[in-house]
């Protein structure tokens, strides 16, 4: 089920309860879609001013990018979801069963594709967010650095629904390869978001 059609309210009721999903993962997604919204209204209060004028095609540019960005990771709340669903079968299969090696191996592997993509579309978004907290509307900035924060928060929950798969693996070189893709996010993106924050609070003191 996409739980991205009930309301938010029925939305956090389902992620409290047992059920196996929607979990961490899709808590990421929709995070940072909230994330890169927030940066996105700074560009919705700049288009149009005087201002602005000169960056006005810019931030338009960069608003479509961004609403591409928050519809693809809603999309990756079910999709997080329907990845989760061979590993949770996978469990279920008896220990003694000589396929269960192989069938858990694919599961986890699979499990581990959509928090990945995941990271991959909020660092899209914190460098989008970055551009609507430097040229952007000024009565607005204290929403990039607010969107920036929240987007680092998904980067970072959606890793670790990377890593507690990769720590499983039978393929020790493939797992050091996704870990090493997502530390690299973590740490080039991490530092890009704190950037942004510290920026954005800096210019509340001048």
């Amino acid at each position: 089920m996409d739980y991205t059609t009930k309301s938010c309210r029925e939305f956090v009721t389902v992620l409290a309860s047992n059920e196996p999903a929607p979990g961490g993962g899709g808590a990421s997604a929709l995070v940072a879609a909230v994330g890169t919204a927030l940066g996105n209204m700074v560009g919705s209060l700049t288009v149009g001013k005087k201002k602005y004028a000169d960056v006005e095609a810019e931030i338009i540019a960069l608003q479509k990018k961004c609403d591409a960005l928050q519809a693809e990771l809603l999309d990756q709340v079910p999709a997080d979801a329907e990845g989760f669903v061979p590993l949770a079968r996978a469990y279920g299969i008896p220990k003694d069963d000589p396929d269960r090696p192989r069938i858990m191996e694919e599961a986890t592997i699979t499990a581990c594709q959509v928090p990945m993509h995941i990271m991959e579309l909020c660092c899209e978004a914190i460098d989008a967010i970055e551009v609507f907290a430097e040229k952007g509307s000024r009565l607005a900035v204290s929403d990039a650095g607010c969107g920036a924060v929240i987007v680092k928060a998904a980067l970072q929950a959606a890793s670790l629904n990377v890593f507690i798969n990769t720590k499983t693996l039978q393929n020790r070189t493939l797992a050091e390869e996704m870990n090493a893709k997502c530390l690299e996010m973590l740490d080039t993106y991490g530092k890009k978001a704190d950037g942004i924050f510290e920026t954005v609070k800096a210019g509340f003191f001048k």
